[in-house]
């Protein structure tokens, strides 16, 4: 299919583009095969708006005597307004964005024809291979190995290629077990903790049915991670009530008569409709201009957006109590564990791992936990808050995950190394982007779509020195501890960086930041010339007390 096919009309004139905040500026539209192109004919200050048809998550049309407008509402949540004369050239550049912005295949996206105008100094397709994970992990246990078992992804789909199990279960066993669980996500190590040696590991929900049906080598594998005398917690993220239901429909919950070492913990974590739903209640109220103070709370709380920030951080807490606290390993998992189950495990690695709190230790979890983990992104980010068409499998998994990070982050400044803007990046990148990162639902499909060989990565843009120090936080200093976020209602905010940043003015908040950086870096230049005087003063001192030769 040509693009070309797709565009009725590719330029109009005398446009002019409204923007919260911004003056209306008069300008050329072009439409391209892949972006949306607004230039101003200002020649003092030329102002330029490049945007990709794929973050585009839904247009209005209205009209008003010959004059057209098109509000077009975008995946990172914000509107932009375009006044186009002509009746016709308005429909036509509708239905042209329509139709660029929802294109069926994959490979007919961005990243397939984006050419970066950087020096690649980083392929980050291979940064976070899980043979590097296991290097590290090697250095302080042996317990442990890497299976090629799921190879040619014949044994799980939505697996890697190459998982970390527990040394003492062969790959035999691992074929058993995988069809006695959900989808094939037979249970594999997620994280390892250097101070008790406690593990955490992930699946999805066994297969147990209304017959109480067992798996031997599924008990095994599970065992495999307890220490002598010592109990397991399972961590299920589904409510008792529908982990029961679940078994007539063949699937179920490990019963204790069969697992007598664990004990299981239901964490209701809500997905798909009812998040989706209360994203778009939440967004409808931060686009609410009416000002009134008891309508804007109202909303708020019917979003029940932060509930489910505090029902997530709940389960993070738990999981991550259960391993450092408790002295106990620890089995998280839902239904398919594509979903909740991720976002427990990754938040609980944030809790209790300093290195996911680095730039790249946090890109390396989200890679581990959430793309080669199987979250199938294509399918949940293909909506945002905006979109007209029927609801089918989108649901803001990420952005709740992400959200929480930053609750856990504004709680604790000095413990990150990255900042809020390196959050929303992500948030923005995993619904829109020019990269192929988050392209496809699994590993699987990413090597069908030859992702690696035909699109960039998104880290091998981020990890150049000069991208990279954006992402910086300031005030971070290495903290080795384990951080206990709290999950108090007072203790949770809405996030304006993400939520109200296209409603409110940003150039005051913007040289706020600016000069808290130019203090800090003051700050730490004064205490480098304390340092480097309190030497020179040893040095005096020591020249002083040695004895003149007679």
């Amino acid at each position: 299919m040509e693009f070309a096919e797709l565009i009725k009309t590719p330029r109009a004139d005398n446009v002019v583009l409204h923007r919260p905040f911004h003056p209306a500026v008069e300008g050329t539209l072009c439409l391209t095969g892949h972006h949306l192109i607004f230039s101003s004919r200002r020649q003092d200050n030329a102002e330029e708006l490049w945007l990709l048809h794929s973050n585009i998550d839904s247009i209005d049309k209205r009209f008003v005597g010959s004059l057209g407008t098109i509000v077009i509402k975008c995946k990172d949540l914000r509107i932009i307004q375009l006044d186009i004369p002509g009746m016709e050239e308005c429909l036509n550049i509708a239905s042209s964005i329509e139709a660029l912005s929802t294109l069926d295949s994959v490979t007919l996206m961005y990243p397939f024809f984006y050419r970066p105008m950087f020096d690649v100094l980083e392929d980050g397709w291979s940064s976070f291979l899980l043979e590097q994970e296991f290097e590290l992990l090697s250095s302080v246990t042996n317990e442990w190995r890497l299976s090629c078992v799921n190879k040619e992804f014949s044994v799980c789909p939505s697996y890697p290629p190459v998982v970390i199990v527990p040394k003492s279960v062969d790959d035999e066993a691992l074929r058993k077990v995988a069809l006695f669980r959900h989808g094939g996500r037979f249970p594999v190590l997620s994280y390892y903790h250097k101070k008790n040696g406690m593990a955490m590991m992930r699946s999805s929900q066994p297969l147990t049915g209304t017959n109480g049906r067992r798996c031997k080598e599924d008990e095994k594998l599970v065992n495999a991670t307890l220490r002598s005398g010592r109990r397991g917690f399972v961590i299920d993220t589904r409510p008792l009530a529908v982990a029961q239901q679940a078994r007539a429909k063949g699937g179920g919950f490990e019963q204790e008569v069969h697992y007598p070492q664990w004990r299981r913990i239901h964490k209701y974590i809500e997905r798909f409709n009812i998040l989706q739903e209360s994203f778009i209640k939440l967004v409808e109220a931060c686009n609410d201009q009416s000002h009134n103070m008891d309508r804007w709370l109202s909303k708020l709380e019917a979003s029940n957006w932060l509930t489910h920030i505090k029902e997530l951080l709940t389960a993070a807490c738990l999981a991550a109590q259960c391993i450092d606290r408790e002295g106990a390993s620890v089995l998280v998992h839902g239904s398919e564990g594509t979903d909740s189950t991720l976002q427990v495990t990754s938040l609980a690695q944030i809790i209790l791992d300093p290195r996911c709190r680095t730039i790249r230790g946090f890109e390396a979890l989200i890679v581990r936990e959430w793309l080669q983990a199987g979250h199938p992104f294509q399918q949940r980010c293909a909506q945002s808050a905006y979109s007209n068409s029927k609801q089918k499998w989108e649901a803001p998994v990420f952005l709740l995950f992400l959200e929480c990070v930053w609750q856990i982050h504004r709680q604790f400044p000095c413990s990150f190394e990255f900042n809020e803007q390196f959050l929303i990046l992500l948030f923005e990148h995993a619904y829109a982007s020019q990269f192929g990162t988050f392209l496809g639902n699994n590993e699987n499909e990413r090597a069908k779509l030859k992702l690696p060989q035909k699109t960039m990565s998104l880290w091998s843009w981020v990890n150049r020195p000069e991208e990279l120090s954006r992402f910086q936080n300031p005030l971070y200093e290495a903290n080795s501890l384990v951080i206990w976020p709290s999950v108090a209602p007072q203790s949770l905010q809405l996030w304006e960086g993400v939520f109200l940043r296209w409603n409110r003015p940003s150039r005051f908040l913007e040289e706020a930041e600016e000069e808290r950086i130019n203090i800090i870096k003051y700050n730490k230049e004064l205490q480098a010339r304390v340092n480097a005087l309190r030497r020179r003063l040893a040095e005096l001192e020591a020249d002083e007390e040695v004895p003149d030769e007679p």
